[in-house]
């Protein structure tokens, strides 16, 4: 469920027109809903009553500040992959933080070691030495948690499926006892956890049901060995729905399924949710700049390009793009493109909609995630602003860029490189 919806043919985003932001903020711009968040954040938390758990937010899926200080002020913790992550959701005010990841750096390693986490999450034997040195140097003992790759098909896109033995990710469930036992010898590492993450945008309970029951056999044989686990992390990749007839799976869905299977563990549960939580809460707006007829299809160019919004480009992804407001019943078919000099910069192909014309305001649904935390200043673009809308009021949480922004780290070293030209 989501707080965008229709009145009298104009989209809203709570009790604001979508228009008046637009006019007030400009396009591109991305806009979220405060009650869309909140909503999803406990529906998540309560699918799990019953059980002790916590909910840590994917920083990744979306960063910025302002939403990372209601996950804080709701309770909720965050999973990190970055320092940055880290130091963001630290200044947001977020109190607990896993640190996940394939490649910590040592300085990353030791600023989080020295700032707190809940654990690391460890993917490999190399990596869990680099965390006993640095554990060591600081004195302080170091919480980590193995993240164990199941070796399951998430049934997803292959670029974000993370849970077969084949990917980066993870430790091979058959080596994880043996490194769970080196860890219990160490002064300075502290075993608290198993965790498993196996991939995003997962839509059937059928793959985290098979995963949870690989890593509950371990943490069962840990147990017997007298290496008792504090936390159970089932991950995040929870899907979002991305229109009204795609059929994915609900938080209620997926613990339902687990719940035979991981009740009598004593631990507490832990689920890593961004893409469920913050999708739906936000969407893309932007405006046609131009209606071209191109051999026997309609284009509208819009203001938005992939460089503010790449997930249809690099993943093939379906979003709904709609009018904002909507005028007659005829429709036509559509590419929705962008600006970039790239064919694959297109938002939409054969899509059927209402006659647009040159200053229409467009919404690309289901944009909260992955949208400007994957944002980026291709064909030297600036990134667009965001705003987050409480009931009837709107707030900038991010200004937009200005092409003076592009150049601010950069130098302009000037020296006689090049010889003049010879006439």
């Amino acid at each position: 469920m989501n707080y965008f919806d229709r009145r009298r043919g104009e989209l809203f985003c709570e009790k604001v027109p979508l228009t008046s932001l637009a006019d007030k903020y400009g396009t591109p711009l991305y806009v979220y809903s405060l009650k869309t968040i909140v909503r999803h954040l406990r529906v998540v938390s309560s699918a799990f009553a019953g059980l002790s758990h916590s909910v840590f937010y994917s920083v990744k899926a979306n960063s910025n500040l302002t939403l990372l200080r209601i996950i804080a002020e709701l309770g909720y913790g965050c999973d990190v992959v970055s320092i940055g992550e880290y130091l963001t959701a630290k200044r947001a005010g977020v109190k607990r933080i896993i640190f996940s990841g394939v490649g910590k750096r040592e300085d990353e390693i030791e600023r989080a070691l020295k700032g707190g986490v809940v654990f690391f999450g460890v993917e490999s034997a190399n990596e869990l030495e680099t965390i006993d040195k640095i554990a060591g140097k600081l004195k302080i003992a170091a919480p980590v948690s193995l993240r164990v790759n199941p070796d399951v098909n998430p049934l997803t896109h292959r670029h974000i499926a993370t849970g077969l033995k084949k990917e980066k990710f993870g430790i091979p469930a058959g080596e994880a006892e043996g490194l769970y036992l080196k860890i219990k010898s160490k002064k300075w590492l502290n075993p608290v956890g198993i965790s498993m993450h196996i991939g995003s945008q997962i839509r059937s309970v059928k793959p985290f049901v098979e995963a949870s029951m690989k890593l509950k056999s371990l943490f069962s044989k840990l147990l017997a060995k007298g290496i008792r686990l504090r936390y159970f992390d089932l991950g995040g990749g929870w899907a979002a729905p991305y229109s009204k007839s795609d059929k994915t799976a609900m938080p209620d869905d997926y613990v339902r399924a687990l719940l035979p299977h991981i009740s009598g563990l004593q631990a507490e549960f832990i689920v890593e949710p961004g893409r469920s939580i913050i999708g739906n809460a936000g969407v893309l707006l932007a405006r046609v700049i131009y209606i071209k007829q191109g051999a026997g299809k309609r284009f509208a160019v819009i203001d938005a390009g992939m460089n503010d919004f790449i997930r249809p480009a690099l993943y093939g992804a379906h979003h709904v793009v709609e009018p904002v407001i909507f005028r007659g019943n005829r429709r036509y078919s559509t590419d929705v493109v962008g600006p970039i000099c790239e064919n694959a910069d297109s938002f939409a192909r054969g899509i059927k909609l209402q006659s647009l014309k040159e200053g229409d305001l467009l919404c690309i649904f289901t944009a909260g995630a992955y949208g400007f935390s994957m944002a980026s200043n291709y064909n030297s673009r600036p990134k667009p602003a965001e705003v987050i809308v409480d009931d009837t009021k709107s707030y900038l949480i991010r200004e937009r860029e200005t092409v003076s922004d592009l150049w601010r780290k950069q130098k302009l070293v000037r020296r006689p490189w090049i010889s003049p030209p010879i006439n």
